[in-house]
């Protein structure tokens, strides 16, 4: 049998991919905004840590994230990510010894402009990534720029940037809503993750997250949001 779907006019009209229903129950308005409060509690709390205990981390928690990042929307729904986790002690040193090679020469090599070294200041970063040998695991995204199917074609892929980073923001906060800390390390260039990893050409490293369990002494910047009143405008004006 043929779906059918009715178009503004009523007139029907052959549907050529299957749909299902939708059906969502609707939140009561006092329980959503109750909801809202208590999630705003909670990721109000998320920072960024570079101070990590050595602590294990079931591999459950991480399959956990990644199954929520998988919830993200995408262009044309290709889903162009690929989550790499990765435990094993001496692929972790690797990652390390490579990521430092290129922040030293960030930091100390005069590759990152004046503004930025200054902007990133008041958070005191530096090419020490020692915490990538301590964190239980690595996870790198890679972005599929195009995705090969089983003929040996490649299908290529749509929004691919803005895709990925909505699902990077669903992984972080599965990580925080189960205790986890993490940190978006983008250390540039990152071709070094394709080959310690061997990831096909077709993918780009995207951002790299050490996971784990904060350090009983950690300490984060003693930094502010952005209030609601600068994030949000209401147009036309209330």
């Amino acid at each position: 049998m043929t779906d059918q779907t009715t178009d503004r006019g009523g007139a029907a009209q052959a549907r050529t991919h299957p749909f299902v229903p939708y059906r969502p129950s609707r939140v009561e308005q006092t329980e959503a905004i109750a909801r809202g409060r208590q999630f705003l509690e909670l990721l109000e709390t998320r920072r960024s840590v570079r101070s990590f205990a050595a602590d294990p981390v079931p591999g459950e928690l991480i399959e956990l994230a990644v199954a929520t990042a998988n919830t993200a929307p995408s262009g044309a729904h290709h889903q162009p990510w690929k989550f790499v986790a990765i435990s094993d002690p001496a692929i972790k040193h690797r990652i390390r010894e490579a990521a430092e090679h290129e922040e030293r020469i960030n930091y100390d090599g005069g590759r990152l402009p004046d503004a930025w070294r200054s902007a990133l200041a008041p958070l005191e970063t530096n090419a020490d990534k020692s915490y990538l040998d301590i964190v239980p695991w690595i996870v790198v995204v890679f972005a599929e720029k195009s995705t090969p199917l089983a003929d040996g074609s490649l299908r290529k892929n749509y929004y691919v940037n803005e895709s990925v980073g909505i699902a990077c923001g669903l992984f972080i906060t599965a990580l925080h809503t189960m205790g986890l800390a993490t940190l978006t390390h983008t250390p540039n260039p990152m071709a070094f993750l394709t080959d310690i990893l061997g990831r096909p050409a077709t993918e780009r490293p995207y951002i790299l997250f050490p996971i784990g369990y904060p350090t009983p002494d950690c300490e984060v910047p003693d930094l502010h949001r952005k209030p609601l009143t600068e994030a949000l405008e209401h147009f036309p004006n209330r």
